[in-house]
């Protein structure tokens, strides 16, 4: 049986979210990647997952992580006074970047 977003009043938007992530997992992750098996899978979910909602930041939350989301933007730093790290997520897929101590 097949349910169209109108069959669920309790959240209209529930299909538009759930095709805009699926979107971004195929584009940002599997797309790049081959999986082999149910447990690699989760595994690169999971790593994703702590990168998107710690590290990546997004344009709807004032390029804040969605960690973030509930406090203040942090004041700009001028990077030309650091060094920064970056630091290879999924075997390089993406990076995360800190300044380095």
């Amino acid at each position: 049986m097949r349910f169209s977003a109108s069959a669920t009043p309790q959240a209209p938007q529930a299909n538009a979210i759930c095709e805009r992530m699926i979107g971004t997992l195929r584009r940002e992750l599997l797309d790049m990647l081959l999986i082999v098996n149910q447990r690699h899978l989760r595994h690169i979910l999971t790593l994703y997952a702590r990168h998107f909602n710690a590290a990546r930041p997004h344009r709807t939350l004032a390029q804040l992580t969605p960690a973030q989301a509930q406090t203040r933007p942090p004041e700009p730093i001028d990077l030309a006074d650091y060094k920064v790290r970056r630091r290879p997520i999924l075997a390089g897929l993406t990076s995360e970047y800190e300044i380095a101590s």
